[in-house]
């Protein structure tokens, strides 16, 4: 028994011998976190605090990406509970925090785009991001120059010399179809209106003839018998020139304005505030952004246009090694046009939105093709509520 139990003793100890002879398998490191994103961004002359597109972009890129805010010139970590307030419910699984650096250039005048594109990409940005159609030809030239590097467009695709689309290997396109959210808060307005609605336009091109065309074709569907008061501004940077139009259209009798101008749209939605102040009974329509801050009192709504989200996914993209480029469409079906919550008190609330709802759901089922071109409102044929 004892050269039984010594010969069982010698055989473990041999196999423990050779277990501790095999090679250690070192444990598994933590991946390294990767260094912070530089993101470029350049504003078209809009600029910071238009409270519309331009800052859409930058709240993209600046609090939904970065997780920050810019405060007197510089940059400072934003809370999250007051960082989630800024991102509609919706879109809060899909939105979370980046290591993002933001770098922002600031347009004064057109010709200060190419510049401000090429200055980023020379400062190390991964991603340029040129915000408005006015970049395109900028950001073409740019992109062909430095071939390494990636952009993103908002609201134009790439186009030749003869109008054809044009395709670069380093760039995202995102445009939107602005004439389906326009649909919805026309007729909205034509709802809440008896006689008379008003769009203010800012230059007159045919982007912001989107959003005419699909803001009468709402009325239309609502209210065939209201009139539609159109002027243009003629610019996007001209608040003083955006109350005088809107501040002529109340005198005329409008019961309903949408302003799609850029920073003149904040000086229509000043001119609304004060009629509204002096007894008319008025409302004002909001784009881009969320507007009602402005005005309270006198904001119906807002034409919401989610560049904010086209431009956090490119981050987000760029993050995830993903970024591709591809030529985005974004319309009420892909959630990147809207309208924002209507606060003011109305009679008959919920019924008014539900009948733009139901609006809502036959665009997104094809039911209904919103037009594009104010030309084409005339032979638009309204669907039955």
């Amino acid at each position: 028994m004892r050269l039984v139990l010594a010969a069982l003793a010698a055989s473990l100890a041999l196999a423990a011998c050779k277990k501790d002879s095999k090679p250690q398998t070192p444990p598994e490191e933590a991946p390294t976190p990767k260094k912070p994103l530089v993101v470029g961004l350049v504003t078209d002359v809009g600029g910071r605090g238009d409270q519309s597109f331009n800052d859409s972009a930058l709240r993209g890129l600046e609090t939904w990406a970065a997780g920050s805010r810019f405060v007197s010139g510089s940059y400072e970590r934003l809370p999250g509970p007051a960082r989630d307030t800024t991102i509609p419910e919706e879109l809060r699984a899909r939105v979370t925090s980046l290591p993002v650096k933001p770098l922002i250039v600031q347009s004064r005048a057109q010709e200060d785009y190419q510049p401000n594109l090429q200055l980023l990409v020379d400062q190390g940005a991964g991603l340029t991001i040129g915000v408005g159609f006015m970049l395109e030809n900028a950001v073409e030239t740019v992109a062909k120059a430095n071939p390494e590097a990636k952009f993103l467009l908002i609201d134009s695709p790439l186009l030749d010399a003869k109008g054809e689309p044009l395709k670069l290997p380093n760039v995202r396109t995102v445009v939107f179809r602005e004439e389906e959210g326009s649909y919805l808060v026309g007729a909205l307005a034509g709802l809440v209106a008896k006689e008379k609605v008003c769009f203010v336009g800012g230059m007159e091109i045919p982007l912001i003839k989107k959003f005419e065309a699909g803001f009468r074709a709402g009325v239309k569907t609502v209210n065939p018998k209201a009139q539609v008061l159109v002027q243009y501004t003629g610019t996007f940077d001209n608040v003083a020139a955006g109350k005088q139009v809107a501040q002529d259209l109340v005198t005329k009798g409008c019961e309903v304005l949408f302003q799609a101008a850029g920073s003149d749209g904040l000086g229509a939605i000043q001119a609304v505030k004060e009629a509204r102040t002096a007894g008319k009974s008025i409302f004002v329509i909001g784009v881009d952004s969320d507007q009602a801050h402005l005005a309270p009192d006198a904001v119906l709504t807002s034409m919401v246009k989610r560049v904010d989200l086209a431009v956090y996914q490119a981050a987000r993209d760029l993050y995830d090694d993903a970024f591709t480029a591809t030529d985005s469409v974004m319309g009420l079906k892909e959630g990147g046009v809207t309208y924002a919550p209507v606060t003011v008190g109305l009679a008959d609330k919920d019924a008014v939105l539900s009948k733009v709802e139901a609006l809502r759901a036959k665009v997104v089922a094809g039911e209904v093709k919103v037009p594009k071109n104010p030309a084409e409102v005339d032979g638009f044929t309204p669907p039955h509520l």
